[in-house]
């Protein structure tokens, strides 16, 4: 059983979004605070998510702007160094106006923030790396590229991150083994911590048939919408069942920003099925859990790359929660994810996936096999309070370092060896 907080404080940075919309990231900072921690949490600001500083649920949020909108390589340095000055600004305040920090907790992407690990190291602080993404990984997927000064630098960055971190919590086995082989992690040091969702945040309601916009079935998409999400995928997928098998009877949703999502909007009408697909941006929890409810199947369409095969992508267990039957590409995780609550396709093809969709649609016996497993599987084994005991583990880990420096560790351990001077 891991032990509680009193006394135990925390700063968590964030670049990537900000919270409480970061839903990892909030559960995080809450569960913590129910067992005790002090929590503090810097970010960036968003659209409804402006307000400099407020305590919610106990957490102190910090957020800053950022005025810079990252295009290209040049762009992202930019956004990376501004985000790193203002989270270094926001720390010092902390610990000298704040609650003070004795952990910082640094989520990726980027791996920037070690390099505060290793000032406030100076200070008797310690570094807990976050691994929340695969940046080397999803850099080539969305640039299409494995090498260049750009990609080079990713895997420093994160090679540094690992140097730096005492205790390293991730998502998944495919992301502790990339931990410990790339990043040289000792299996102990690394605490796999699984995105599920909350289910408080969720409520299920009857269906509502406006959602399928006149049509017998709905498809739903969930997700911010970047370029290697494979969204495009979906909508020539759509195509094919319209066009290729004769199917008229669907409406696809599409749930999510992200920067890819008016430019999606315009491929749908470019490709012809701009009728038959909604797209309804960021939308509240409330309206996400009524499209989730009224949906027939659901559909991730993350194309196979060395990024999506080894990445827990969180909308597969809110899928499986509201009881929907998936559809995807074969990928590692998902089948970790998500087992017989989905149908695999061909990796890859469109028309695969589109010839699932079909099968599915014309099954109904085996939608509700699906659909039950999945609801069972996410409230018995997903759920994100199965993942607050590792969390903790991974804080008592870290704080016995406290009591039993790394760095005297490893000193000793040399000394055993016969090494030492």
């Amino acid at each position: 059983m891991a032990s509680a907080g009193n006394g135990r404080r925390v700063l968590i940075i964030v670049q990537n979004l900000p919270v409480p919309f970061d839903r990892r990231v909030w559960l995080e900072a809450t569960s913590l605070t129910e067992a005790g921690y002090s929590v503090s949490v810097v970010c960036p600001k968003a659209k409804g998510y402006n307000t400099s500083f407020e305590t919610l649920e106990g957490v102190d949020i910090y957020r800053y702007d950022l005025p810079i909108d990252a295009q290209g390589a040049l762009g992202f340095v930019m956004e990376f160094a501004w985000c790193f000055i203002r989270s270094f600004m926001k720390s010092v305040r902390i610990a000298v106006a704040g609650r003070g920090f004795d952990i910082i907790h640094a989520c990726n992407p980027p791996e920037t923030f070690w390099l505060l690990g290793w000032f406030w190291r100076i200070f008797g602080k310690r570094f807990l790396f976050d691994h929340h993404d695969l940046s080397p990984e999803m850099y080539a997927a969305k640039f299409e590229r494995e090498d260049g000064l750009m990609y080079r630098g990713l895997l420093f960055l994160e090679r540094m991150t690992f140097r730096t971190a005492d205790v390293v919590i991730t998502t998944n086995e495919s992301h502790k083994k990339i931990a410990q082989d790339r990043g040289g992690m000792a299996a102990d040091d690394v605490y796999v911590v699984r995105s599920g969702p909350d289910v408080s945040r969720f409520k299920v309601y009857d269906p509502d048939p406006s959602w399928k916009n006149g049509k017998p079935f709905a498809l739903v998409y969930l997700g911010e919408m970047c370029k290697q999400d494979g969204v495009d995928h979906l909508v020539r997928a759509v195509k094919i069942l319209r066009d290729d098998l004769g199917r008229n009877d669907v409406h696809a949703v599409f749930v999510g920003g992200g920067p890819e999502q008016p430019l999606l909007k315009e491929y749908a009408d470019e490709q012809g099925v701009g009728d038959i697909c909604t797209f309804t941006g960021r939308v509240s929890d409330e309206d996400l859990c009524r499209i989730l409810s009224s949906a027939d199947v659901a559909v991730d369409p993350d194309p196979k790359s060395d990024w999506s095969d080894k990445s827990t992508m969180n909308k597969i267990m809110e899928y499986m929660f509201f009881g929907l039957p998936i559809v995807s590409y074969d990928l590692t995780e998902h089948r970790v994810s998500a087992q017989d609550a989905a149908i695999y396709a061909e990796s890859n093809s469109e028309a695969a996936l589109a010839e699932e969709v079909a099968k599915l649609l014309d099954d109904p016996e085996t939608r509700t096999r699906m659909s039950e497993y999945g609801s069972n599987r996410v409230r018995e084994k997903l759920v994100w309070q199965h993942s607050v005991p590792p969390l903790l583990s991974a804080y008592d880990a870290i704080f016995g370092r406290f009591k039993n420096p790394r760095g005297s560790q490893d000193k000793l351990q040399v000394a055993k060896d016969g090494h030492g001077g």
